[in-house]
């Protein structure tokens, strides 16, 4: 919900962000609770690294509660694993692949949802990273058990069934963690008060957070939440009072017209526009062009011998992974457009340098194997860029900019983006390879610096609670009527956030101090007891 120009909802922004932590590792340290917990959640990236395939999320896995959502898609993706490792031929292959894609399609979109939801403003972007993080992990690991299990029997005709079953079979080991671990997690706060569940919602941001349930940080987050969820709730009451008696039909009707809404209004048409065009520009940066097709892409570039090509695909993940840790660590005290522009302008360079080389030796690689190295190394730097930059930051856009009421509706949709371009990326990425060459490079060298002034059109999104996303995407000004932002404005004061004046304990007192001292208090209670 947005904070309101110059009154309850300022006050209560202004207020949560002076008493809020710190960002980057010490913010993660501070609260390391949600950090463990968003950790293990991004095992769902992990998954999805060994099946990059076609696929949708979950029907209404706002209704259900992200946990729930997550178990149906860990069995979703067991479910087509074993039809795979089980396989007797092309057509079990195919259809256990397309299973697995419904799990990983869910769990691309549910993921980053529970993180951002789960996590505090100051340390958002961090941990949502976490879930690029696994995919690099996932991408890493993977590549590796490949390369060793190829040579199971041999890499002739001897060959074992072993060397493409093991490997099918090995990813089903993260679904199983993730599967009994999510009986475990906690539910989103933000749910929790979505289901009426205030009582839990509160605890849950207590013990996340690791501060008393009285304490005023706790009370301001949970009521702005409240606050959120009351608006929107009045809203979908006011405009569709004939869909409010929770029936099936009501239910579909309703999230229907909820999809609808999207555009029907510009505050989340920008939104819309954002997700869709954010991840449109990640998958054309030409990432998976690389990652599906590597190999093939080293040999081009002259890399003779299939191990000596098998290696380098294999240093690609290597530097992703390690490019991606930064962004984790970061990511918050930087912003999201400075990481986005600087990655998709190197990226744009080190395509256009592996252009200009292959457009010069493409026909003599053999008698030039320095200029193959050197287009090599680009191709690298240019994984690198992209694992600290549009990997993470991409998602993390995403998974942040929605309100509550439509939050996994315009999660899906972005998600849905990421995969019908990751499709495409892999359709024309071959026959782009064989016709245009070195123009393959200059293509993707050219939709990466045009995605990088995209990003200059956009708002920074950093350091924002979820509540305030409202006010950057303009929802105080052409995006809402002026009763909705005087409705808005009596639900804060409703609720009791409304300015007052600091005690003289708190005067003077920076932030950091604030959240330090309430830790500390914390703390010693818990000592004590």
């Amino acid at each position: 919900m947005a904070p309101i120009a110059g009154g309850a909802g300022t006050y209560a922004a202004e207020k949560r962000k002076q008493l809020g932590g710190k960002s980057g590792i010490p913010g993660l340290i501070q609260n390391k609770r949600v950090f463990g917990l968003t950790v293990f959640a991004s095992m769902g990236g992990l998954m999805r690294s060994f099946e990059d395939r076609m696929a949708s999320a979950v029907d209404d896995a706002g209704k259900k509660g992200w946990l729930v959502a997550i178990l149906e898609s860990v069995v979703v993706f067991i479910i087509g694993a074993i039809v795979q490792v089980t396989a007797q031929g092309p057509p079990s292959i195919y259809g256990g692949r397309f299973v697995v894609g419904l799990g990983v399609g869910s769990l691309s979109m549910i993921v980053p949802l529970y993180n951002a939801e789960l996590a505090p403003p100051e340390v958002r972007g961090s941990l949502v990273a976490l879930q690029q993080l696994a995919i690099v992990f996932g991408i890493l690991v993977s590549f590796w058990i490949d390369y060793g299990t190829n040579y199971i029997g041999g890499t002739g005709e001897t060959q074992s069934e072993a060397a493409w079953r093991l490997p099918l079979a090995l990813q089903i080991v993260p679904a199983l963690i993730l599967g009994v671990g999510a009986l475990y997690l906690p539910f989103s706060p933000r749910w929790l008060v979505n289901q009426g569940r205030e009582e839990e919602a509160l605890q849950v941001l207590s013990h996340t957070r690791d501060l008393p349930a009285d304490s005023e940080l706790i009370n301001i987050e949970f009521l702005e939440i409240k606050a959120q969820y009351i608006f929107e709730k009045e809203t979908s009451q006011m405009k569709y009072p004939q869909w409010q008696d929770g029936s099936f039909s009501s239910d579909f009707k309703l999230g229907l017209h909820e999809y609808i809404s999207l555009l029907g209004t510009p505050t989340l048409r920008r939104r819309v526009a954002v997700a869709t065009i954010t991840m449109f520009f990640q998958q054309f940066t030409g990432i998976n062009a690389i990652l599906y097709y590597a190999p093939t892409i080293f040999k081009n570039l002259g890399l003779t011998g299939n191990t000596i090509s098998l290696l380098a695909t294999g240093v690609v993940g290597i530097v992703m992974f390690l490019a991606t840790i930064p962004a984790v660590l970061y990511v918050d005290q930087l912003g999201r457009k400075p990481v986005l522009i600087s990655g998709a302008f190197i990226m744009a360079a080190c395509h256009f340098i592996v252009g200009i080389i292959s457009s010069q030796f493409q026909d003599s690689w053999p008698s030039h194997k320095a200029a193959g190295w050197a287009a090599c190394v680009f191709v690298w730097i240019f994984s690198i860029a992209f694992g600290y930059s549009w990997g993470p930051c991409a998602w993390i856009i995403v998974s942040e900019i929605w309100p509550l009421s439509v939050r996994a509706k315009g999660v899906s949709i972005g998600a849905s983006s990421n995969w019908m371009n990751n499709f495409i990326i892999g359709q024309v990425t071959p026959p782009m390879m064989e016709k245009l060459r070195y123009g393959t490079f200059i293509f993707f060298g050219l939709f990466s610096f045009f995605g990088g002034l995209f990003i200059f059109l956009i708002p920074e999104t950093s350091g924002l609670t979820l509540e305030e996303m409202d006010t950057v995407f303009g929802a105080g000004g052409d995006g809402l009527a002026k009763e909705d932002q005087q409705r808005q404005e009596e639900i804060y004061r409703r609720l009791g956030l409304t300015d007052r004046s600091p005690s003289p304990d708190e005067k003077g007192k920076s932030r950091d101090e604030k959240a330090t001292e309430e830790h500390q208090e914390h703390r010693e209670l818990s000592e004590k007891a």
